[in-house]
């Protein structure tokens, strides 16, 4: 298996830490509104690895944080006349809501900054009795001068990043690039105890510490959004690595932009969409779909037109999946010919190249267009005169690697044994030529999102 590392800029080949075992820190949400579809794209890609990697037989330590204390938190709770911690409760309420609906696993942890202080404090300490840090009326920065290495990750070094940045000025400071580890408690604003007086942590230091808790000093994969390589993620490797003295990552992961209409996704554009807002209109797995079908680490173009692209193709996957069950209920129970097993053993096949599809680089595009052909052989070689094992053994291969891709997790509206029990009443009602109640039944299936068709073995659903 390789993947790209961005601290390298080349594919390499992935040897974890641990034999057998992953441990993975991917930067989660600011919690002061819904996640929008780039925070999406992330949480979904890094899942999909995730779950590809508990596939190849790793147990995976997937840490995502909550960012729960933030100037923007702090300004969107004054907006709505509320606390921080009320604003934060909320909004990790509904990022796990809308990660639920896209089928994005749990997180081994999510830790929240306001709920590691006092590591957060320790690891600060570390860095001042280094001389990593200072002290100025009870703000701390880190002096980025002092470590020598500061942009290795974005491949820059301290002239260009000076040259390319919009830095606040602050005489503080005793360089422009340093950054702040705490801040000095302001009027109205939630605030701890600590040796520099009270306040509150920064952003970059959150990350550090609770990736030290949780997963030890260096980690086999730490992931995010490329606006995270500068500054957030060069500020964790200056403060991480001048504490621990060892690498603080071995891989560095980022995903490509995503651009609405091919225009960098922004509130004053008016083009910035929530997944909320996709999720009123679309299914969830046709969102996880598209996000998909291009290679995570190139950009993606979201537009509406695209997405109706990407619901047409999960449609050709998702009816493939009720097809089989569906002759797998009506196909006949007896041995597979000869014919049967040569396309078990072509099924295999396809496993293979799924497989060498995600080794490299985890390319979802390519495992997807994997099981496009999949699906046309399927269609080729099954029917209802098909045997149950040849038709079991397709849907269980078909469903595994799907499950790779996060894709048919959602349970329909009515459950299988409630649609049976309504085509049984609409049958009888056909028999009795009831045809109102018959097409009642039918209209009522329809806006549950569920088509029926009379075939010459019977009345078959579908999702819609």
């Amino acid at each position: 298996m390789k993947l790209y590392n961005t601290m390298t800029g080349k594919k390499e080949d992935f040897i974890p830490l641990h034999d057998k075992e992953v441990n993975m820190y991917v930067c989660g949400p600011t919690v002061y509104n819904y996640i929008h579809i780039g925070n999406a794209r992330v949480f979904i890609v890094f899942d999909t690895i995730r779950r590809y990697l508990e596939y190849k037989g790793y147990k995976v330590n997937y840490v995502q944080n909550f960012t729960d204390i933030d100037d923007k938190l702090i300004k969107r709770a004054y907006e709505e006349n509320t606390t921080v911690k009320i604003l934060a409760e909320k909004y990790i309420e509904e990022y796990f809501k809308d990660a639920d609906s896209l089928g994005i696993k749990r997180a081994t942890v999510h830790p929240r900054a306001t709920e590691n202080i006092n590591e957060i404090i320790n690891f600060i300490k570390s860095l001042i009795e280094k001389g990593y840090a200072y002290v100025v009326n009870g703000d701390v920065y880190y002096n980025t001068i002092k470590f020598k290495d500061y942009g290795k990750l974005s491949h820059k070094n301290i002239e260009e990043l000076l040259s390319g940045a919009r830095i606040e000025i602050n005489e503080d400071k005793k360089n422009p690039m340093d950054f702040v580890l705490w801040k000095a408690e302001k009027p109205g604003e939630p605030s701890w105890e600590s040796p520099w007086g009270k306040g509150r942590p920064g952003w970059h230091i959150e990350c550090s510490a609770m990736a030290m808790k949780y997963l030890g000093k260096t980690l086999d994969i730490h992931a995010g959004g490329p606006d995270l390589i500068f500054p957030h993620h060069e500020n964790e490797i200056a403060q991480s690595e001048a504490v621990n003295n060892v690498p603080f990552a071995k891989y560095w992961m980022h995903i490509g932009y995503l651009n609405i209409n091919n225009e960098k996704m922004s509130k004053s554009k008016g083009n910035f969409f929530t997944v909320r807002d996709i999720l009123n209109h679309y299914e969830p797995e046709v969102l996880r779909f598209f996000m998909l079908t291009a290679h995570y680490r190139n950009p993606i173009n979201f537009s509406p037109e695209l997405l109706e692209q990407a619901k047409s193709g999960f449609m050709r996957l998702s009816n493939a999946v009720d097809n089989l069950k569906y002759l797998f209920e009506v196909s006949k129970d007896r041995e597979p010919v000869e014919d049967e097993r040569s396309f078990m053993d072509k099924l295999k096949e396809y496993e293979k190249r799924f497989e060498l599809s995600m080794d490299d680089d985890f390319n979802t595009a390519d495992a997807i267009a994997v099981l496009f052909e999949m699906v046309k052989d399927i269609n080729t070689n099954i029917d209802g005169n098909s045997s149950k094992e040849l038709i079991r053994y397709t849907l269980d291969i078909f469903l595994k690697l799907s499950s790779i891709l996060g894709f048919f997790y959602k349970k329909p509206d009515l459950i299988e044994d409630e649609i049976k029990a309504l085509i049984d009443e609409r049958e009888n009602a056909r028999k009795n030529k009831n045809w109102a109640l018959a097409d009642k039944i039918r209209d009522e299936l329809k806006k549950q999102g569920i088509i029926l068709e009379d075939t010459p073995n019977g009345v078959r659903w579908r999702k819609i």
